[in-house]
């Protein structure tokens, strides 16, 4: 469920575009009254006020934000302004190919359903020119790669039925390519994680706990490794619980000494419209403080009090 906060009767794309220029006119800009707009409309409204920016002062309203802002703010909000698919393509787009940040792609790539990939995929060819799987081939390698490619062109059902004869099954395979021999099959790790449902993955994660003393999940964190061991592990947990897996990334962009300020924007802004606030009973209840707490503590000025808005009331 979404954390984004907006008004019952919100101002009309005019309205918020004429408000933002004003905000933008001189040599300061108005920060907290760009945050009181954009970080309150959802994509919709937020793609209508990109338009009526244009229209009014023939200006593209992402380069004015980024004339005017700077550092995680900036980041934060110009992440903010495009639509899920078209964020998720950015955000693919800079992490396998600019920065390779490979974690950030796996995370991405690994924790969506099916119908977001298969729209990702389309949004991605249209902005780019190119399609993610080729972006994926040239770099990523090995029994990673096989996974994300696999994991982003293989059709699978999205609804909560469940096969558990096939479940039971796919446990005792799973256990015989991994912990029951010497060595580990990748090949079949990758086919089944890739082909079953996320309802499917959850009864197989169970069945595997009660035959065989633990979850599919710690058998992956046995079996495998690096960025390989990292996507399968991502996409059994986002079966099992995808609140849980943010709780978890959250956390761990948080914790220790200095924050990762990309993960922490990353996780905010994608999840806002979609999870949030689901993401925050879980972070509550297995870590005893409040997302919004947590966030508070490791961030500052605007930049904090753009995260804070879109994680709505603390509670």
């Amino acid at each position: 469920m979404s954390t984004l906060v907006v008004p019952p009767v919100p101002c009309t794309p005019k309205d918020d575009a004429m408000q933002l220029h004003r905000a933008f006119k001189g040599f300061r800009c108005d920060t907290s009254s760009v945050i009181n707009i954009l970080a309150h409309r959802d994509a919709t409204q937020r793609a209508y006020l990109q338009h009526e920016y244009t229209s009014l002062y023939s200006q593209d309203l992402l380069k004015r934000i980024s004339s005017k802002l700077s550092g995680r703010l900036e980041n934060a909000i110009l992440l903010w302004m495009h639509c899920p698919a078209g964020r998720d393509a950015l955000i693919l787009k800079q992490t396998l190919t600019v920065n390779k940040n490979l974690e950030a792609a796996t995370e991405v790539i690994c924790s969506r359903t099916p119908s977001q990939l298969q729209y990702l995929r389309h949004i991605y060819y249209a902005k780019f020119g190119v399609y993610l799987e080729q972006d994926i081939e040239r770099n990523t390698s090995r029994d990673h790669k096989k996974i994300l490619l696999a994991y982003v062109s293989t059709p699978r059902h999205e609804g909560p039925e469940v096969d558990k004869e096939m479940a039971e099954n796919d446990a005792l395979v799973l256990y015989k390519a991994g912990e029951r021999r010497l060595g580990t099959d990748e090949k079949t790790f990758v086919r089944i994680i890739s082909e079953r449902s996320a309802a499917q993955l959850a009864a197989i994660n169970q069945f595997y706990r009660s035959n065989y003393g633990h979850s599919l999940k710690k058998a992956i964190k046995k079996e495998t490794s690096g960025y390989f061991g990292r996507a399968l592990f991502t996409i059994v947990q986002c079966a099992d619980n995808r609140a849980k897996y943010f709780a978890k990334v959250l956390r761990r962009a948080m914790k220790g000494l200095g924050t990762d300020d990309k993960k922490l924007t990353r996780v905010i802004v994608t999840r806002s419209e979609i999870d949030l606030r689901y993401i925050k009973e879980e972070y509550l209840k297995k870590y005893k403080k409040t997302l919004n707490d947590a966030v508070h503590s490791e961030t500052s000025g605007h930049y904090r009090v753009f995260l804070l808005s879109l994680l709505g009331p603390n509670q």
